[in-house]
């Protein structure tokens, strides 16, 4: 056998020789990195956040059929459920989708943890405090406005709300009904092929009697319930891995529209909504969703073309001076819109999807 105890001095000799004659040596080669994760945002209040074991059943369930390679992010830790988890979430309790997007609260947490999937259980506090089902998914639109802002490619689930049927809100557990009534066809307005919005239905075979403790957040029954509806829909999207950046010239193209009420008076208002190019090439065109509130009709549209719906439900398609729109470009149009006599302050659910991208 060779005598080997003199091999690490003579290496150590070698290296030092070399060195001192200029001659330059190659690093160890070092293995690839690992793929990054798959940062997952849950968003929400406190049936998220406090202390939201639903969010641990979902997490050790995805561990347990192979997705580990996944991180829970948020700008709040864990909330109080004993059970081990990656805790992190954007679960803040009390709080309103309305205030949450009116005080433009959501970019800095986006920007903290830079998620590649949301998972959306928000409104309950907003349909309690009885905010019209219009103005809540005004709410969801800007939220994921911003959403698409953080990360064009964001993939988001949104849920059905669970039921609610406290005992010192008489209204709130047909508020619910009616509210998730209305998320399917938003969630239909606001998907895009990039961007897909996902609808969950939280809210069938939950029971406030059996799966709430008080009738608003989930014992551990509902818990269960409610990481069993999150978990197909998730791991789905999972499968799909991140996309990757199409780069330049490769980019789908993409919009936002944001809603303006300029002035109403009894029986009308003038609304305005603004389409903008959200992607990095130039789009060719663009068509608009305006969705009103119940019993609203759009009756005039100028700097578009109008084609409108029995339901109220209005497509607003680009006028020939408007369409082609540059990165980050901008372009409006105008419309009035009758109102039952009764109707509240004017609030519109708007989307847009760009055509094709042009060089």
């Amino acid at each position: 056998m060779r005598n080997t105890r003199h091999l690490p001095f003579l290496r150590i000799l070698l290296v030092t020789l070399l060195m001192s004659l200029g001659v330059a040596l190659a690093p160890p080669a070092v293995a690839a990195s690992a793929v990054a994760p798959v940062r997952v945002m849950p968003l929400g209040d406190s049936i998220t956040g406090s202390p939201g074991c639903w969010r641990a059943l979902l997490w050790n369930r995805l561990q347990s059929t192979g997705y580990t390679n996944i991180d829970f992010v948020g700008t709040l830790s864990h909330q109080g459920c004993a059970q081990a988890h990656d805790g992190d979430n954007e679960g803040h309790g009390g709080e309103l989708a309305t205030n949450v997007a009116d005080q433009n609260l959501l970019p800095a947490r986006l920007a903290a943890t830079r998620p590649d999937i949301v998972v959306m259980h928000f409104g309950t506090n907003d349909v309690w405090s009885s905010i019209a089902p219009d103005r809540i998914l005004a709410a969801y639109t800007k939220l994921v406005e911003q959403m698409r802002a953080s990360n064009p490619d964001m993939r988001i689930l949104v849920a059905q709300l669970i039921p609610m049927n406290p005992s010192n809100c008489t209204g709130c557990s047909q508020r619910v009904v009616d509210f998730n009534a209305r998320i399917p066809e938003w969630a239909r307005a606001t998907s895009t092929s990039r961007s897909p919005v996902t609808v969950v239905d939280q809210w069938t075979g939950f029971s406030t009697a059996t799966d709430t403790y008080d009738g608003v957040h989930p014992s551990a029954s509902g818990d269960e319930k409610i990481a069993a509806r999150w978990y197909p829909a998730l791991a789905a999207l999972l499968d799909k891995g991140v996309p990757e950046d199409p780069g330049p010239g490769g980019e789908e193209p993409a919009c936002t529209a944001t809603f303006r009420a300029v002035s109403s008076w009894q029986g009308g208002y003038q609304g305005e909504v603004t389409v903008t190019n959200a992607s990095g090439a130039r789009v060719s065109g663009w068509t608009a969703t305006v969705v009103p509130s119940d019993g609203v009709r759009l009756t005039q549209v100028w700097n578009g073309t109008l084609t409108a719906t029995a339901d109220g439900k209005a497509t607003v398609t680009n006028a020939a001076w408007n369409g082609a729109l540059a990165p980050g470009a901008s372009a409006t149009f105008g419309y009035i819109a009758a109102t039952p006599n009764s109707s509240g302050t004017p609030s519109a659910a708007v989307s847009c999807t760009a055509g094709a991208a042009t060089s």
